[in-house]
């Protein structure tokens, strides 16, 4: 039975009265073909707009949820944009939905159950006239506005059955891609067909067909991986060293972009669809100015002046070797076993001493171990391969197992050439690593430097901006962090760090901390993490879990 009579009633036995009599409505209402219900209503139109969610009956099979739930999500975030408007002060009138972007995670936003059922919650902002309500802008909102959004979006009716197909097909075939690497001696692939490029550096939608350059492998490197829906075949990275070289403007960066966002999925036309890495990839780079918290880097630095110890290393304001150098080994400490590395956003001094340096400053006179003298012990001895985008240093041609460059946005596999020129042209250097590469264990964390507390809030965490978490009363910086695709992963990290402050002991370790988040993502969702039912979560990595947490400025480790 329908209670929109009902909330009519109610909104008109509210009208013109103070704003926080909102809260009456704060129930669950039967609509036409919907119930709605009311979380939490806002006590000022200024303050943050009120809660609300919709459940929906299944009308249909809902086969690979995920897909269909992102598809819906951004359908529903781009018809709200388009439906609000101004209904009184403050944000009276808004309908919002946090928009999924081009990648599918598992979000809040609308969450699609084994049984078929479909959940959205977005924020509406709930009209005044100054302080008082307006009843009827409310009215128009509620029981207009509102369901006119679910309607075109979330109902059965509102979507062709082919399209609703593809977006989960879409998820299905990348899925079953990335799990197919492993047993292909892969760590990612890139399909025929491919759309690498995308509109610019902060625009993640692809570029348009016309100038875009369709990807193609080299037949040395393509390979076919099963599907669902049938083979695919396209260019398999192996486990190793790989390098990929080339001119500039010639899509090095763009390949590596590629492969650093394969670790998740993303929606039909996006043109990495069928673009995937090993879920244990992490992109590192340099990151002047970061803090460190007891790292052990002295696999890479170590003889520091003064007699400086870096098996524990700490530092407010971290140069580029040391924060890169500290990448590396918390992304190992979080279970890495894929480094993404672009020589454009690294320390040059960390990546590679040439033989002149090498005599002009001696190996006594120098505490780093370049990275050319690690990645191959790290293969070998720790299981960690690496793709390195390369466009001004021969000398890792030494330690590639494999080369591939980039001419025109497409790739040539060019490692028989790379390895003549390097027995041709030897380069003279000495390899610096005196030690072997030893993952050091899983530090310790004092739990009490997590607090999330600000003032009278128990648990403070706001994201203002793409790349900043307010977390307690300390800001991370988490722009160093490239694979962090929306700002809802930011808020959920931010609510998972609260959440491990709650429940862990006095000290726990890294890996016991992320192994626990996971837990808790595996068996409750997002949802886990916050003790309101919010829609603008989205699931992480416990890798971007973990540069969150090596970032926070008052982190303390025992």
């Amino acid at each position: 039975m329908s209670d929109i009579r009902a909330l009519t009633d109610a909104i008109a036995k509210i009208d013109g009265r103070g704003y926080k009599s909102y809260r009456d409505l704060e129930r669950t209402w039967e609509m036409d073909g919907f119930t709605l219900i009311v979380d939490r209503a806002q006590s000022d139109p200024f303050a943050a707009p009120s809660r609300i969610r919709v459940l929906i009956d299944p009308e249909a099979s809902r086969a690979r949820r995920t897909g269909t739930a992102a598809l819906l999500a951004r359908d529903f975030a781009e018809a709200a944009r388009a439906r609000s408007r101004r209904r009184g002060i403050g944000r009276s009138g808004e309908i919002r939905m946090e928009h999924p972007g081009q990648v599918v995670l598992e979000q809040s936003a609308v969450r699609i159950s084994d049984g078929g059922s479909i959940e959205a919650r977005f924020t509406v902002g709930l009209p005044a006239r100054g302080r008082r309500i307006d009843g009827a802008q409310a009215l128009a909102l509620l029981v207009d506005d509102v369901p006119y959004v679910v309607a075109s979006t979330l109902l059965a009716a509102a979507h062709d059955s082919a399209r609703v197909d593809e977006h989960a097909t879409a998820n299905e075939t990348a899925t079953a891609l990335r799990a197919g690497l492993h047993d292909a001696g892969l760590i990612a692939f890139v399909a025929d067909g491919a759309s690498l490029a995308r509109m610019s550096g902060n625009d993640d939608r692809p570029l348009d067909s016309e100038s875009a350059v369709p990807f193609v492998s080299p037949e040395s490197l393509r390979v076919e991986l099963r599907t669902p829906s049938g083979p695919v075949a396209g260019m398999g990275i192996p486990e190793g060293i790989t390098l990929i070289v080339g001119g500039g403007f010639h899509g090095k960066s763009t390949l590596l972009r590629a492969l650093q966002s394969g670790v998740y999925d993303h929606m039909p036309g996006d043109g990495r669809e069928r673009v995937v890495t090993r879920s244990d990839g992490v992109k590192v780079r340099a990151e002047d100015g970061r803090s460190v918290a007891g790292v052990d880097i002295s696999p890479f630095i170590d003889g520091l002046p003064l007699g400086r110890d870096t098996r524990s290393f700490t530092s407010p304001n971290a140069s580029g070797s040391t924060s890169q150098a500290a990448g590396i080994v918390e992304a190992i400490e979080a279970g890495a076993r894929l480094l993404l590395i672009d020589e454009d956003t690294s320390a040059n001094n960390f990546m590679v001493r040439d033989r002149r340096m090498q005599e002009l400053v001696p190996k006594e006179g120098e505490p780093i171990t370049p990275f050319v003298d690690r990645a191959r012990t790290l293969h070998d001895e720790a299981g960690v391969s690496t793709v390195l985008v390369l466009g001004g240093s021969g000398d890792y041609l030494d330690v590639a197992d494999r080369v591939v460059r980039m001419r025109d946005y497409l790739p040539e596999d060019v490692t028989s050439t790379a390895r003549a020129i390097a027995d041709r042209l030897p380069t003279g250097r000495r390899n610096e690593a005196v030690t072997r590469f030893t993952p050091a264990t899983s530090r310790t964390i004092q739990v009490g430097s997590l607090d999330p507390k600000k003032g009278r809030r128990s648990v403070h965490v706001k994201v203002p901006d793409d790349r900043t978490l307010l977390f307690g009363p300390t800001d991370i910086d988490l722009a160093g962090i490239e694979q962090l695709a929306t700002r809802s992963q930011i808020r959920a990290i931010g609510l998972a760090l609260a959440w491990v402050f709650r429940s862990t002991g006095e000290a726990a370790s890294v890996e016991t901390i992320l192994d626990e988040v996971e837990e808790v993502l595996a068996s409750k969702g997002i949802d886990g993490f916050s003790d309101v039912l919010r829609g603008d979560l989205a699931a992480f990595r416990r890798f971007e879990m973990s540069a969150a947490l090596n970032r926070l400025r008052r982190l303390r480790v025992e």
